[in-house]
């Protein structure tokens, strides 16, 4: 009688495989089924094992069975040639850790080129007519399955360091990326804050703008919209600019005040030019500056060619009658005389002349500053008028100059509004309203 195992991946699989081998006339004798083991059952799932039996003897078989040897789809395989595969299942066994994965993957396809042979020559031996020489060859299979398994943990092992090794570079380089950006954020903040510098912007302002973008703005915004976060922002420090109002009911009196040499009868004619030309506004012209000589005259040659009265004036009580006498104007533009900021006498009298109207008119101061004076200069000339009155800017000399930081320091360090500019001696041109766009533009290095 012949028995002999067959596998299949369905019960009638490994029964058609019988039957070409063996003929009709078989005896099912067990079905049962079997777990992929090893490295094996990473490819191919569970298969169906039939034992059957045959009560005639079959000469090809028998035949094969005596030499040692099975056919099978036209292809012979020894024991004694699957047990030279030995040797090599040593050498992949040997396969170090750092072995790269091509040498792992040649390992595998090795044994996987061999392995379905084996396993057919090691399954196809009857069961009961050579019980020890089966009992070897499952031995030797057990032995390769052995080796299969150290091979599958190996290669486990060896995927596992790579999955390792690349999530570890991934995340070197998203380390290194994050440094990058943050290395190019940090850069393009030292360039802002160097334009500022280099436009006299004070450290303590420049630094502070900075830190609010830097604090403000997520890691992951670009240069662009920091760039345009600075920009809005200073604008709103600097504030819209002030702009002169008609009081229908009453004349509106403009003190202008500040050191000397700034340029305040100039910028008080263009005004005048702009009222009385431009607008059409009735216009009268005070000075109160009697220690120079020329100021007077000056201011007296701009009334004559604007066709408005001009009157110089020495006491507050003749500041209240000139407001008397041209109570039906629009405007009245006084110039105060020019003083340093350590004449405390001086200071007194501009002090006097601005007290002197209270109820009689709409009363408006201006301090006026040349852009081009040092910033400690600036700081020291704003605290001594603060103490005369409330105040407005105006800057001058802005042609005399190539940075514009001053502007953007005393306005933070007094909060006062900022209201026109000067570039230029030409009347009644070379005077605007400050632009704050244009002004920031500059001084994170763009051009005027």
């Amino acid at each position: 009688m012949i028995i002999k195992k067959f596998q299949g991946k369905t019960k009638e699989e490994a029964l058609e495989s019988a039957k070409r081998e063996l003929g009709d006339g078989l005896v099912e004798m067990n079905v049962r089924i079997i777990k992929a083991k090893g490295f094996l059952g990473m490819f191919q799932g569970n298969k169906i094992e039939v034992t059957v039996a045959k009560e005639e003897e079959n000469e090809k078989y028998m035949a094969e069975e005596q030499s040692g040897e099975i056919q099978r789809d036209g292809v012979a395989m020894s024991l004694s040639q699957a047990g030279a595969l030995k040797p090599q299942q040593e050498r992949k066994k040997n396969v170090s850790k750092e072995s790269d994965a091509a040498s792992v993957g040649q390992a595998v396809a090795d044994i996987l080129s061999a392995f379905p042979q084996i396993k057919e020559q090691t399954e196809a031996k009857p069961v009961f007519a050579h019980a020890g020489k089966e009992s070897r060859e499952d031995s030797k299979t057990n032995e390769l399955e052995e080796k299969l398994e150290n091979l599958q943990n190996l290669i486990e092992r060896q995927l596992s360091r790579q999955e390792h090794k690349t999530q570890s570079d991934e995340a070197k380089t998203e380390e290194a990326g994050k440094r990058a950006e943050n290395k190019e954020r940090i850069n393009f903040l030292r360039l802002l804050y160097n334009k500022m510098i280099d436009n006299e912007i004070n450290e303590r302002y420049a630094n502070e703008i900075i830190d609010e973008i830097d604090k403000n703005c997520k890691a992951d915004v670009t240069m662009d919209f920091m760039l345009s976060e600075i920009y809005q922002r200073m604008i709103l420090k600097l504030g819209k600019p002030y702009v002169m109002e008609e009081d229908e009911q009453r004349p509106r009196v403009l003190f202008f005040i500040g050191p000397t040499g700034v340029g305040k009868t100039t910028t008080i004619a263009k005004i005048a030019s702009s009222f009385r030309v431009e607008h059409k506004k009735k216009v009268a012209l005070l000075t109160a500056d009697t220690y120079r000589i020329a100021a007077a005259e000056q201011l007296r040659t701009y009334a004559n060619i604007l066709e408005v009265p001009f009157r110089v004036v020495y006491t507050a009580g003749e500041i209240a009658g000139a407001i008397e006498d041209f109570r039906d104007y629009d405007y009245i533009l006084v110039d105060t005389t020019g003083h340093s900021p350590n004449n405390e006498a001086q200071c007194e009298s501009v002090n006097d002349l601005i007290s002197s109207v209270e109820t009689t008119a709409a009363k408006e101061v201006f301090l006026v500053m040349s852009a081009s004076t040092k910033y400690k200069d600036l700081m020291k000339i704003a605290d001594t008028y603060k103490g005369i009155a409330d105040y407005k800017l105006i800057f001058t000399k802005l042609d005399e100059t190539s940075t514009m930081g001053n502007i953007y320091n005393i306005k933070l360090y007094t909060g006062a509004a900022l209201s026109y500019v000067t570039y230029g001696q030409n009347v009644p041109d070379d005077i605007e309203y400050f632009n704050p766009q244009a002004t920031v533009k500059q001084l994170l290095g763009g051009r005027r």
